[in-house]
Order: C-alpha cells, then sequence, then structure tokens
C-alpha cells in the first residue's frame, strides 16, 4: 500500500506543475497495483484531458464511476 502512496504521491507533484506525461506514468503504474482505487482512475483521466486524449479520460472517469457511483470528482 505504500508503494501506491507514494506513486500517487509522485503522480500528484507531476500534475501540479502540468507535467503531464510524467503524472501519466506514475497513475498508470499505481494503477497496475490497484484497479479498483477510483482516486487513481480519476488522476488518470485528468492528465488524459490535458493532453487533449479526451476519450481515453472519458474511459477513465466512467471506470472511476463504475467502481463507486457516487464518487463526486469523477467530471
Amino acid at each position: 500500500m505504500a508503494q501506491i502512496d507514494e506513486l500517487i504521491s509522485k503522480g500528484k507533484s507531476f500534475l501540479e506543475i502540468e507535467n503531464f506525461e510524467d503524472a501519466l506514468s506514475y497513475f498508470e503504474q499505481a494503477l497496475i497495483l490497484n484497479k479498483k482505487n477510483p482516486e487513481i482512475w480519476n488522476f488518470k483521466a485528468v492528465c488524459l484531458r490535458s493532453l487533449g486524449r479526451y476519450e481515453e479520460a472519458l474511459e477513465c472517469f466512467n471506470q472511476s464511476l463504475k467502481i463507486d457511483p457516487r464518487d463526486k470528482h469523477a467530471s
């Protein structure tokens, strides 16, 4: 679990400085370890949306909603 938290933390730090490619890489690594975390799917979607990869972003937001239909961050 600590490894996932570290990957998310690194991804978020890259997201904050708008380095979307590197952020995406960390979120994808985190998803390999835990595909059932809606937060990670949302972070991945934000990166993809920021990179103009809208269809993929939508798929990630939808995946987040499948895991947690009440997820208010899946936008």
